[in-house]
């Protein structure tokens, strides 16, 4: 492949990895917000990320050249004699530019979309000199057409970045981040500013092409000054200039726009290096320094533009996949509040915080009944009618029994009322219990989640979960619940068991058949008849009546039905797998009531919290997290193919 479409094609694939990753970071942050992540915005890794390599690193082929300095230094004067005219106001008094203004090649804007090459500005048409300078908490970038530019630079005067004003730093350092070229116009007053070589310092990190001026020099006395002053300022900021001028402190040359412009070598030749020496010059300057003024605006058309084009957008990505300041950094941290949170996870989750013991079940006669009722219902021929015989004659016989009980012990309490009353006993513990852990939790579990805890445990916040808890369990129909159960469950059986569900089917009718005989015994020691009696009484004794009898008739024991034989132990496979069925109906129910409390402990209380921690604790295994690395792993396979590549024009 030709070194200039793999050039092309290696930019290609960092473009789409650096796409994926600006699409991918909100996502992941979003998925992370229990683990209460850095905020994007402000890091500088992914305001490089927004700011100069998404809308930069397609087909763009142009470069941004920035005037960026201190307070009253001079800026909008350079920025002037770059433009031709006064394009930006000047004033020897305070800080005068607000916002940004910008000098663009005709037919730029026709081209470029000019909102997207700077995306934290609203852009707007710049008519006069004075737009820059109003107050507003809006960053605005104000441009307008130059047809003397360079069709490949677009030029910017900035705020100052020192400015007490915070949001000039903001809007300045923004314009940094997009420009590939810093002019540094620097004065004796500002070279060694905190603020100005802290700007700078960022600069050299990301690799910026930077044109050093110094501007307001006393000439020719200051000739042996401003290398020391530039001395520090490179040592202190890293920045290595390309170029260097010097322009001298004449404020009427500057407001007509004649202010001259000497270059300098840089760095300096070390003293007595005679080979690099005009002797002629009492400041023993060297000999290719310029005496005579350069035009900037030419000197900036002659900037090897692939070359800084390919350098600031590899500094770029250095600062985005830097492990220690960047994406990797940024993940790592992820990484380990998500593992110190996957131990908070797994105790606070609902599953595990309301472990309900001893929990209520109704007494077997509930299901007894209920199954009876629905086998009633699909009962057929004889044997429907001889049970029907001799429920109602049970119900007759019964009913001296009963007004003698009633008599003696008082109104037996419904069986449906007396499991509400246990079952309401078990939320109230169950809901104590519950915030008991979870107030030793907030006490001794991941700061990351307390201040949530806290709202949780508010003593109001108790009161409400009972009193709502209490509202709703009022309500409920356990009748109904019981019944759907058990329609449920035998349509299951009928299906998945249709051997044993025949066999239940027959032994309705066996049952049918021997009833008289049982019905007389067991009356005889006074239980009653078997449809009042007998089914409860096995069933609180085993799992139910027919369990026993369907054992027998299964083993041909078909003489042994009996009372006797229907309270004795197993008798077959056929039972106990009955038996099972039955204690599921009780398994079933009592999933419901549980699962019936959790809704409510979920939504009045703990919310979406379970999940949240659940996602936060495996959030490097998720989709959001993993995209993100594989789109910075790419980056950083990548990132050595740019070394000696160029991006495509």
């Amino acid at each position: 492949m030709a070194p200039e479409n793999a050039s092309t094609l290696s930019f290609e694939k960092i473009s789409d990895a650096v796409r994926r990753l600006c699409d991918g970071l909100p996502k992941l942050q979003a998925q992370a917000r229990l683990l209460q992540p850095d905020d994007l915005e402000g890091q500088e890794w992914f305001e490089l990320l927004r700011q100069k390599l998404v809308p930069q690193l397609g087909q763009q082929s142009w470069l941004v050249v920035a005037v960026v300095g201190g307070t009253n230094i001079g800026k909008s004067v350079i920025f002037n004699h770059l433009a031709g005219h006064r394009a930006s106001a000047t004033s020897p008094l305070a800080s005068g530019t607000k916002h940004p203004v910008a000098l663009v090649p005709e037919g730029f804007p026709d081209r470029e979309n000019l909102a997207a090459v700077f995306p934290d500005f609203t852009m707007k048409k710049w008519t006069d000199a004075e737009s820059a300078l109003q107050e507003t908490d809006d960053s605005l970038l104000f441009w307008r057409t130059a047809d003397n530019l360079p069709s490949t630079l677009l030029v910017l005067d900035t705020p100052d970045i020192d400015s007490d004003a915070r949001v000039n730093w903001v809007r300045a350092d923004a314009v940094r981040r997009s420009a590939d070229v810093l002019i540094a116009v620097l004065t004796q007053q500002k070279y060694n500013d905190a603020a100005v070589k802290e700007f700078f310092r960022k600069a050299g990190r990301e690799d910026k092409a930077v044109l050093v001026v110094f501007n307001q020099c006393v000439l020719p006395d200051d000739e042996q000054y401003w290398p020391v002053w530039l001395e520090t300022f490179c040592r202190e900021t890293s920045i290595k200039p390309d170029s260097v001028y010097i322009a001298p402190a004449d404020r009427t040359a500057a407001e007509q726009l004649r202010l001259p412009f000497f270059e300098r070598q840089w760095p300096r030749p070390a003293a007595g290096s005679s080979t690099e020496l005009n002797g002629s010059d009492p400041f023993k300057s060297p000999s290719r320094d310029s005496q005579q003024p350069r035009d900037l605006r030419e000197d900036l058309s002659r900037l090897k533009f692939r070359e800084i084009r390919i350098r600031t957008l590899r500094g770029s990505l250095q600062q985005l996949i830097h492990p220690v300041s960047g994406i990797p950094q940024h993940l790592k941290r992820l990484s380990k509040a998500s593992e110190a949170l996957a131990k908070t996870s797994q105790r606070l989750s609902a599953d595990s915080v309301l472990k309900i013991r001893d929990w209520p079940t109704p007494a077997n006669t509930t299901f007894v009944d209920e199954i009876r009722i629905w086998w009633k219902e699909r009962q057929q021929g004889w044997a429907k009618k001889i049970n029907t015989f001799y429920d109602v004659m049970g119900k007759a016989v019964l009913v001296p029994l009963r007004m003698a009980r009633d008599a003696i012990q008082g109104e037996p309490i419904p069986p449906m009322d007396r499991y509400r009353e246990a079952e309401w006993s078990a939320i109230l513990l169950t809901v104590e219990e519950m915030f008991d852990k979870l107030q030793w939790m907030a006490d001794n579990g991941d700061a990351l989640v307390r201040q949530r805890m806290e709202l949780i445990l508010d003593a109001a916040s108790r009161t409400r979960l009972i009193e709502t808890l209490r509202q709703r369990h009022r309500k409920v129909d356990f009748s109904a619940e019981i019944r759907s159960i058990v329609a449920q469950e035998m349509e299951v059986f009928s299906v998945d068991s249709p051997q044993l569900f025949q066999m239940y089917r027959q032994l309705h009718n066996v049952s049918a058949a021997v009833r008289p005989m049982t019905s007389v015994v067991l009356f005889s020691l006074g239980m009653g008849p078997v449809s009042e009696t007998v089914a409860p009484f096995v069933a609180n004794a085993a799992a139910s009546a027919v369990v026993h009898v369907v054992a027998d008739v299964a083993t041909g024991a078909t003489t042994a039905v009996a009372g006797e034989t229907a309270v004795s132990g197993m008798a077959s496979a056929g039972s106990g797998m009955l038996q099972t069925w039955f204690h599921r109906l009780h398994s079933v129910f009592t999933q419901r009531r549980v699962e019936w409390l959790t809704q409510v402990i979920r939504d009045d209380v703990l919310g979406t919290l379970p999940e949240e921690l659940q996602a936060a604790a495996e959030l490097t295994s998720s989709a959001e997290y993993q995209n993100v690395a594989k789109a910075l792993k790419d980056l950083q396979d990548l990132m050595p193919s740019t070394a000696d590549s160029e991006p495509a024009a």
